[in-house]
C-alpha cells in the first residue's frame, strides 16, 4: 500500500486529508466484504508451473522427484472427505488438487484451504488410474473403460473415449496427446483437445502400468513380460526387452536405464542402450511382488514391497543400500523431495524417510491403509486413504 506514504505524511496535523480518508475507507470495506482477500492464509502457496506435480509419478520420465521441497517437519493443514475410498494418486496444478475416488468422483480441492471447487462424475467407478492435469483439461480413466477430459474451470466434460476393458493405467500428456493403457491389452494415444484416436498399439496382454516419456519414445512395462519402446509419432513398437516377468508397476527413467519392480519379486535395471537387463534384485530371505513403482534419487532406486519393505537400491549395480520395514504391504510409490522420500504404507501410516540412510525423520498415522502414492507441489504433501480422507501437510 505504499500508494498512501505520501497523502499521510503530507497531513500530519489533522489526520489524513478528505481524499486520503475516502481511500482508506475503500480499503477496509473492501477487507470486510471479500473474504477471499482479506481471509487467505499467509502460508498458501504461490501457484508455479514448475513447482507442480501435474501426472502419476510427478513428471513424464516418472521418477517420483519434486521441484520443491516442503518443509522439514511437516503438520496436517486440512483433510478433505471424499467420500469413497480412494486408491488415485493426486496430481497438483495451478493451486489446486485433483483426485480420483473410488465412488467414480474426480474432485477439485483447493490447495491452499481444501475447499471443494467442482466435482465431476464419471458414472463409474475409478481404481487407481491418476489424473493428468493439462493447460485447460484433466484426463482420468475409469473401471468402465472410459477416458474423461474435463475442463479444469468447472469440472464440465469435454469428451469421452471408450476402450474394450477396465482402466487402471494413468494417462500421460505428450505432443498434444493423451496416452494410457487399458486392461483391453492396448496402449492408447487420444488427441488431447477432442478424444479422437489418433493411435493404439496391441501388446500380448493387460496394461497395467503407466507409460513413461523419453525423447520421442514412450516406455511401458507389461503383464505379457515385455518391456517395450515406442514411437510416440505414430505408435509403431522401435524395440522391446523381454522382462520375464508380469508387470504392474511403472517403470522410472533416467538416460538409457529404466528401472521397475514386477510381481516375480524382483526390482529390475534395463539398459536401452544395449538393449538388455543390467541386474535384477531380489530379497534373498523374502520373496514377495514389488507393486510400489520406483523413484530416483542421484544414485538410489527407492520403492516398497509387499513384504512390507521400503528399499533403497544402487542404481549401478542393484545392491541394497537400505530397507526401512513398515507394518504392512507398501504399494504406495514414494515421492523424494529434499532429501527425504515421503511414502504410504497398508499400515495407515504416511512416513518421511532420509534418502541417504532411511532413518525415519517425521510419520503420520492416519489409522487407514495408504495404497495411494503421495504428490509433493506448493510446498506441501497431499495423498488420499483408503476410507476417503484426502490428506495436506505443509
Amino acid at each position: 500500500m505504499t500508494f498512501f506514504q505520501g497523502g499521510l505524511s503530507a497531513n500530519t496535523e489533522g489526520g489524513p486529508a478528505p481524499v486520503m480518508r475516502k481511500w482508506l475507507l475503500l480499503v477496509l470495506w473492501i477487507g470486510a466484504t471479500v473474504p477471499s482477500l482479506a481471509q487467505a492464509p499467509a502460508s498458501a502457496p504461490s501457484p508455479s508451473a514448475s513447482d507442480d506435480w501435474r501426472q502419476f509419478r510427478g513428471n513424464p520420465a516418472l521418477t517420483g522427484v519434486a521441484t520443491g521441497a516442503p518443509p522439514a517437519t511437516l503438520k496436517l493443514l486440512w483433510t478433505f472427505q471424499a467420500g469413497d475410498i480412494i486408491e488415485s494418486s493426486v496430481a497438483i496444478a495451478g493451486g489446486v488438487v485433483y483426485v480420483g475416488a473410488g465412488n467414480g468422483d474426480l474432485i477439485a480441492v483447493d490447495l491452499a484451504s481444501g475447499q471443494q471447487l467442482w466435482k465431476y462424475s464419471t458414472g463409474n467407478l475409478i481404481g487407481e488410474s491418476s489424473p493428468a492435469a493439462g493447460p485447460d483439461a484433466v484426463y482420468i480413466g475409469d473401471l468402465d473403460g472410459l477416458v474423461h477430459a474435463v475442463s479444469i474451470r468447472d469440472g464440465r466434460r469435454l469428451w469421452t473415449f471408450k476402450t474394450g476393458a477396465e482402466i487402471k493405467s494413468s494417462p500421460v500428456l505428450v505432443a498434444g496427446l493423451v496416452v494410457i493403457g487399458s486392461y483391453d491389452t492396448n496402449l492408447y494415444a487420444l488427441d488431447s483437445r477432442t478424444g479422437r484416436l489418433r493411435w493404439k498399439l496391441e501388446t500380448k496382454g493387460q496394461l497395467h502400468a503407466t507409460p513413461a516419456v523419453q525423447g520421442d519414445h514412450l516406455f511401458i512395462a507389461g503383464c505379457d513380460e515385455i518391456f517395450r519402446a515406442i514411437r510416440i509419432a505414430d505408435g509403431k513398437q522401435a524395440y522391446q526387452i523381454v522382462s520375464g516377468a508380469y508387470t504392474g508397476a511403472s517403470p522410472a527413467l533416467n538416460g538409457d536405464r529404466a528401472y521397475f519392480g514386477t510381481f516375480n519379486d524382483e526390482v529390475l535395471a534395463l539398459d536401452l542402450k544395449g538393449r538388455k537387463i543390467l541386474w535384477r534384485y531380489q530379497n534373498p530371505d523374502r520373496k514377495f511382488p514389488f507393486y510400489s513403482s520406483a523413484a530416483l534419487a542421484g544414485n538410489r532406486v527407492i520403492l516398497g514391497g509387499r513384504d512390507k519393505a521400503v528399499y533403497a537400491l544402487d542404481a549401478s549395480t542393484g545392491k541394497p543400500l537400505w530397507t526401512f520395514d513398515t507394518r504392512a504391504r507398501v504399494d504406495s510409490s514414494p515421492a523424494v523431495a529434499g532429501g527425504r522420500v515421503y511414502v504410504g504404507s497398508h499400515d495407515g501410516r504416511l512416513y518421511v524417510l532420509d534418502v541417504a540412510t532411511g532413518e525415519v525423520r517425521w510419520q503420520f498415522d492416519a489409522g487407514a491403509a495408504f495404497s495411494a502414492s503421495p504428490a509433493i507441489g506448493g510446498g506441501r504433501v497431499v495423498i488420499g486413504s483408503q476410507d476417503g480422507v484426502l490428506y495436506c501437510f505443509g
